[in-house]
């Protein structure tokens, strides 16, 4: 299950979404680069997406910022991660959890945009850089297909909204999904149709 993990630098100030599974690689990148970690970020509590989260809050004093939402996913990351995996992963759960808002702190201080997304989880999210036309869509839209909602918590008429509201960015917005390579908005007008 590989799921991409992005760096979202300011000049020397870093923000990490969905950390994935190789804390080694995020930690030996920062130190590398000589960043400075503010926090980490997560479109939704998807294990997949933040296995490596509480090993790096452990070299860092830093918060995982997510929806309240998803708050259920993270206190049964262990648990899932083992059933899908089929083997105990030790996983160590994120720390110091904080809840994200709609237009939070991150437009001021990276230029993010803080879009609610709900529908692949109750409190998926999106982060769109307008400045940059560069959207980070986690399970939401991937090159030609769509987030899972066959999930008991899933919400199929959520997900069509939520596609419904990111693909009236620019077309030439770029999105950088969860899985998988980036697309463009303009490829991918056609994801909500993609729901049966």
């Amino acid at each position: 299950m590989q799921a991409n993990c992005y760096f979202v630098i300011n000049g020397n100030n870093c923000l990490i979404v969905d950390p994935a599974d190789d804390a080694s690689f995020i930690l030996e990148e920062i130190q590398r680069r000589r960043l400075n970690l503010l926090g980490l970020l997560a479109t939704h509590g998807h294990f997949d997406h933040l296995m490596a989260a509480g090993e790096i809050q452990l070299s860092f004093n830093i918060p995982l910022y997510i929806f309240k939402d998803d708050q259920f996913l993270i206190d049964r990351l262990e648990e899932t991660s083992e059933y899908f995996l089929g083997y105990k992963t030790n996983i160590i759960k994120p720390l110091n959890v904080k809840f994200l808002k709609e237009g939070s702190f991150l437009e001021k201080t990276f230029g993010i945009k803080v879009i609610r997304t709900p529908g692949h989880t109750p409190g998926g999210c999106v982060f769109y850089f307008k400045k940059e036309n560069t959207l980070i869509s986690g399970d939401v839209l991937f090159k030609g297909a769509i987030g899972r909602y066959d999930f008991a918590y899933c919400n199929k008429k959520h997900l069509k909204e939520s596609l419904a509201k990111i693909l009236k960015l620019p077309k030439v917005t770029r999105v950088l999904p969860g899985h998988g390579e980036e697309t463009k908005i303009e490829n991918e007008q056609s994801a909500t149709t993609l729901i049966i």
